[in-house]
């Protein structure tokens, strides 16, 4: 049975960290200039029909926050 166990501890941990996300997302709507994909460093071009848009700056801020987080959970 140390395989439910283990399957056990990874759903409750997952779920931890979505209601950690969860939290995150209501918190940063307080901060209008902060809010998560809005960042400065984004790209947006509109222009006539055509939108484009790439969340630079959102997109490498989620990357060294997960990277940080593996390397926390690695060192054990």
């Amino acid at each position: 049975m140390t395989g439910l166990g283990s399957l056990g501890r990874l759903l409750l941990g997952a779920g931890a960290l979505l209601v950690a996300l969860g939290l995150l997302l209501l918190a940063a709507e307080r901060f209008p200039g902060l809010r998560i994909g809005r960042l400065p460093g984004d790209l947006s071009v509109e222009r006539g029909n055509f939108r484009f848009y790439f969340p630079l700056a959102t997109s490498l801020l989620l990357s060294l926050a997960l990277s940080a987080l593996l390397w926390l959970c690695g060192r054990r």
